[in-house]
């Protein structure tokens, strides 16, 4: 990467990033796959002064058959990968220090370019940040990057609403999948990703951002693993998480059999391998380790944003019914007497209902004197509450389930379904939101560009369209939603909860008929939206890839 040393056996896996600053300090972390003598942060003005790193490894990063790498990954293996992170302390707001990285490895030295750090900025700070989200190693991530760092310059930091990677254990998608995608080097400038069109063969790299730019991420249905195997591809753990009631249930049933000796450590690992883990998330990033405060579900003060991150986020099944799969809305017909093989529909990751400990935790800092005095107030969450996108249907909610029998007692039919009145983003989280006068919620999930705005001000912007699109639902284009469901108000077209899509002020896309769209919802056109604090405004940019010497233009801004 843009590392420097003597023996090209050692390397750094990534560049150096940052997080969470706050207002005398900085968090400083990179990766290497290699354990080394001594990992440091050198940094100061004349890069006088250093510290040395805490390094940790990675528990469950692995490549498989499917991973795009060099190696020999037939079977699906360990890869060895160590984490270093330093926190520079004594910082002075608003003052920015050079800064790099060094990993010290037998005989050699390898170095990070020279980049700048600071501490939280000051409240009435101008910042310019970057709002993403869905990048899953799509296509048009690298432009997409890109395009932000020649558009924008220099940006202040990035909130991301998740689904950073496709299969979170995968360690090449984080760092170095061979088609020039991965996540950090996008990130950091360092992506190698060619996109050609009927035309045009272009190179792109990313935008060298989160070096200098604190990111903040969000769990989405991405970052949770399913159930572990040491066998099994990555993409079939993936996709192999149950609820973890379901686990606990089953761990009863074994317990003697399997732990003797009820020790709690072996029950909550077992739980956890066989239900669903965020791990590798949690090993990657950092995150404010107060008493409140969590992985999961965080609030900060960056300037004068008051930015509260939620995990809003279930898991993504097939709206199919053919009577093979395992989707939304049925079990597969196969899997009728083997529960163990259930999928128990959408099922939600954490609970965000009313009374849930996420709830609370949210009653309790949207009525905090620091939210309520500050000038923006935004929370950020992975699945969307107002969207032309189809990730919205059925409504989010606890699935409930019905098993059909016939007249001997065999099972027909399972099936799921998700009552519209008991949506607890509708339900229980919006009320909160209302209340508190938030200016902005941010999501993704449907991998499109829309907008919203309640009848009581508060802004709703879904911008994730990174490529793979699957569309908008409007005119004909009706979301999937199997017949005998008509009864359960499940919508087809539109915003389900009700709001009418802004049309872009600015320069919005036409139709075939000349009207303008509200959406974008492209796979040869990217989105990104930046928030301009001086300016209290959210403005939204696109970058057609079909014109790669085009600059980016700018189709809509609005005042939160």
């Amino acid at each position: 990467m843009s590392s420097s040393h003597s023996n090209l056996d050692y390397s750094l896996l990534s560049d150096p990033f940052l997080q969470f600053p706050t207002e005398s300090s900085v968090k400083v972390i990179w990766f290497t796959e290699f354990p080394g003598i001594e990992h440091k942060i050198v940094y100061g003005d004349n890069l006088d002064k250093e510290i040395i790193a805490k390094t940790t490894e990675l528990s469950r990063t692995r490549e498989d058959e499917q991973s795009k790498v060099k190696g020999d990954y037939s079977q699906t293996t360990r890869r060895n990968i160590w984490r270093h992170e330093g926190e520079i302390t004594e910082l002075n707001q608003g003052k920015k220090v050079p800064y790099k990285v060094v990993s010290l490895v037998k005989e050699n030295k390898i170095e990070s370019n020279v980049f700048s750090l600071t501490s939280s900025p000051k409240k009435e700070t101008p910042l310019k940040i970057l709002l993403t989200s869905d990048h899953q190693l799509k296509p048009m991530v690298a432009a997409n990057l890109q395009k932000v760092a020649e558009t924008m310059g220099k940006i202040d930091a990035i909130f991301f609403a998740g689904d950073l990677v496709n299969v979170p254990d995968r360690a090449s998608e984080w760092f170095d999948d061979k088609r020039g995608g991965a996540f950090f080097p996008c990130l950091q400038g360092l992506a190698n990703y060619t996109i050609e069109t009927e035309e045009t063969k272009t190179v792109y790299r990313g935008g060298q951002l989160i070096q200098s730019a604190p990111l903040f991420p969000t769990i989405g249905n991405h970052e949770v693993m399913g159930k572990w195997s040491e066998s099994k591809g990555l993409s079939k753990q993936f996709v192999d998480a149950i609820p973890r009631e379901v686990a606990e249930s089953l761990y009863s049933e074994k317990a003697d059999g399997i732990n003797p000796n009820y020790d709690s450590d072996f029950k909550e690992n077992w739980i956890k391998n066989n239900s669903f883990n965020t791990d590798t998330y949690e090993e990657i990033f950092s995150f404010p380790q107060t008493q409140s405060n969590n992985s999961h579900y965080y609030a900060v003060t960056f300037g004068d944003i008051r930015l509260v991150v939620l995990q809003v986020t279930n898991i993504w099944r097939s709206p199919s019914l053919d009577k093979n799969v395992k989707g939304r809305y049925q079990e597969a017909e196969k899997d009728f007497n083997n529960a163990e093989n259930w999928g128990y529909g959408q099922h939600i990751f954490k609970p965000i209902k009313k009374g849930s400990e996420q709830y609370q935790w949210l009653e309790k800092e949207l009525k905090s004197e620091v939210f309520q005095k500050a000038k923006y107030k935004i929370v950020m969450f992975h699945h969307p509450v107002h969207t032309l996108g189809g990730n919205i249907v059925p409504p989010y909610t606890d699935p409930i389930q019905k098993i059909n029998k016939d007249a001997d007692g065999n099972i027909t039919e399972i099936r799921y379904q998700y009552p519209k009145e008991k949506d607890y983003l509708i339900q229980d989280l919006m009320p909160l939101l209302e209340t508190a006068n938030v200016n902005l919620v941010f999501y993704g999930h449907s991998h499109l560009w829309n907008r919203f705005i309640s009848s009581n001000g508060i802004n709703f912007l879904e911008s994730s369209n990174v490529g793979n699109s699957y569309g908008a639902h409007l005119g004909e284009n009706k979301r999937p939603i199997p017949p005998d469901y008509s009864a359960l108000n499940y919508v087809e077209i539109g915003d389900p909860n009700g709001l009418k899509p802004v049309i872009p002020n600015l320069a919005p896309l036409i139709d075939e008929n000349n009207h303008p769209l509200p959406y974008i919802a492209s796979n040869e056109i990217t989105v990104f939206s930046i928030l301009d604090t001086k300016k209290g405004t959210v403005s939204s940019y696109y970058f057609d890839i079909r014109k790669p010497d085009s600059n980016a233009i700018k189709f809509d801004e609005f005042v939160i």
